[in-house]
């Protein structure tokens, strides 16, 4: 099959074949195929030494914006590719500015944060954007920046809706370009945005289908809207590219972290489905895996949370409750907000289980959170700190402490409510307004527990577990037009459910009847 990749125009001053080939390898870029697109920027170099540009290329691919900081052996490694560029020498002003601003990201990496370099980045490409208003590439770089430096405290989504407003504007001249439609899903990937992506979804797997990364990109859109089956079969395309990539390869790796990745959202579809038999494949291939190449962020988040989504989705409190602490050959002590994943799954299937031992699980959740505040990951530890206050809050219903349980719960209901998921993960292992709803329809609440079911489905459309609890709450709270217009939505998102599925067969029974 030829290699489609997108259409990228990006003149430079090098050598005829040397600027085809940094196309190429821009087009890469633009699908974050970074091992790839640093093979090909080396070939630029290859083919033509005097070009700086393919040296600009090569540190563009150690800057993994969308997803985690460099590590320090990347850094060193994208300072010595500006240092490389910036001392041969651009021959053009604009190609000097491309360079300067990726130096400013690298520059003093050693006794500035990343954040300060970042958005030293970003207000670089900012200039050059302003200055060269025709050079569409300079404008899909910036807005990705922006898109990268959004607080994800933000909900007016500033940064977001300017890179949105960019970006739009060039798919309608550029629907082939690859960075367009992929930057257009990351800035809208967001419940009041995600509608407006839609079309550069639906798109993207068109425009790049060699680019795996193309193929699962998508689902970001897809799992925002509750389209399921959309999900799956983007994920799928995506996880198995990915596995043929790795039997070609030599690198010894049973999986990658992009495959994981998209294993991660898949699995979240098939739950959201009823599709158990298939969700369960997934989490026992993923609980099997040994060995991950690159030991990145992705892998490392699939992993852990794969197996703890299926037990945590699926109310198997004591698969939960023995979840083994597997990330492969990850360090533990490399992500350890991932370990908390497996942690917190355990305490919450200990605590549903009325079993004491829950606590000192909890214990370990209070104490990583201040582990991640004292090395300054501020935003894993409001995640991990959303996490204790939930297994808290079943720990304390446990011991009949419902008032303790209540507060613990809607602590974590607000917390979760004033950030954004990171783009690792499909979403939470459950959602805190659905932890709080089935607290509050375990106490007899259920006119609230429907508030909190609704509320999720407002930022989540059509998970399973939300519109299976809402149907009951409805029916509990006496709205029986309710309980079955939510019982109708989970029958029809869950078509392709398995037959024994309890939930669904609830379901049917209730519209039946009523």
């Amino acid at each position: 099959m030829p290699e489609k990749l997108g259409t990228v125009h990006f003149p430079i001053s090098c050598s005829p074949i040397a600027a085809a080939q940094f196309e190429r390898a821009v087009g890469i870029l633009h699908s974050f195929g970074y091992p790839e697109a640093a093979e090909a920027f080396n070939g630029v170099a290859h083919t033509d030494p005097t070009c700086a540009m393919a040296y600009w290329g090569v540190a563009m691919t150690y800057y993994h914006q969308m997803w985690e900081p460099p590590d320090i052996a990347a850094l060193a490694a994208g300072w010595q590719a500006a240092e490389t560029a910036r001392k041969l020498g651009a021959k053009t002003r604009r190609e000097k500015d491309y360079i300067a601003a990726i130096d400013t990201f690298y520059k003093n990496y050693d006794t500035l944060d990343y954040m300060t370099r970042a958005l030293a980045y970003t207000s670089a490409m900012e200039r050059l954007y302003a200055r060269y208003p025709d050079d569409r590439e300079a404008a899909i770089f910036y807005a990705l920046a922006l898109d990268a430096t959004a607080p994800p405290t933000d909900k007016t989504y500033a940064n977001q809706r300017n890179a949105g407003a960019i970006l739009e504007k060039i798919f309608v001249e550029q629907p082939d370009h690859p960075g367009v439609a992929h930057y257009i899903i990351h800035a809208d990937d967001y419940p009041p945005l995600a509608q407006e992506a839609l079309p550069a979804a639906r798109r993207y797997a068109q425009i790049a289908p060699s680019m795996a990364h193309a193929l699962h990109m998508p689902s970001h859109i897809f799992t925002r809207l509750g389209l399921w089956d959309e999900s799956i079969a983007s994920n799928l395309a995506s996880a198995n590219a990915i596995a043929q990539s790795i039997s070609a390869s030599s690198s010894g790796a049973a999986s990658t972290g992009q495959q994981l990745h998209a294993l991660d959202y898949l699995e979240y579809a098939y739950l959201q489905t009823g599709q158990v038999h298939e969700a369960k494949a997934v989490a026992d291939r993923v609980a099997a895996i040994q060995t991950v190449m690159p030991q990145d962020l992705a892998a490392a988040y699939g992993i852990a949370a794969i197996p703890a989504r299926y037990a945590i989705e699926l109310g198997h409190w004591a698969e939960a409750a023995k979840l083994p602490l597997n990330l492969a050959s990850i360090p533990k002590d490399k992500y350890p907000w991932c370990v908390s994943t497996v942690t917190f799954a355990r305490a919450i299937g200990l605590a549903r289980m009325n079993n004491p031992q829950a606590s000192s699980f909890a214990n370990e959740l209070a104490a990583d959170v201040a582990r991640l505040k004292v090395a300054n990951q501020l935003y894993w530890a409001s995640e991990v700190q959303i996490e204790w206050d939930e297994a808290d809050g079943w720990i304390a219903h446990a011991a009949k402490k419902d008032d303790v349980a209540l507060a613990d719960m809607r602590k974590a209901v607000a917390l979760e409510d004033s950030t954004e998921k990171h783009a690792v993960t499909p979403g939470p292992i459950e959602p805190a307004h659905e932890m709080l709803g089935d607290l509050l329809l375990a106490t007899g609440e259920p006119r609230l527990a429907l508030a909190e079911y609704e509320a999720s489905l407002r930022i989540s459309p059509n998970r399973f577990h939300a519109l299976a609890c809402a149907a009951r709450a409805a029916y509990r709270s006496g709205d029986t037009t309710k309980a079955r217009t939510y019982y109708a939505q989970l029958v029809m998102v869950a078509k392709h459910a398995d037959p024994d599925v309890a939930p669904i067969t609830e379901a049917k029974a209730f519209l039946a009847a009523n």
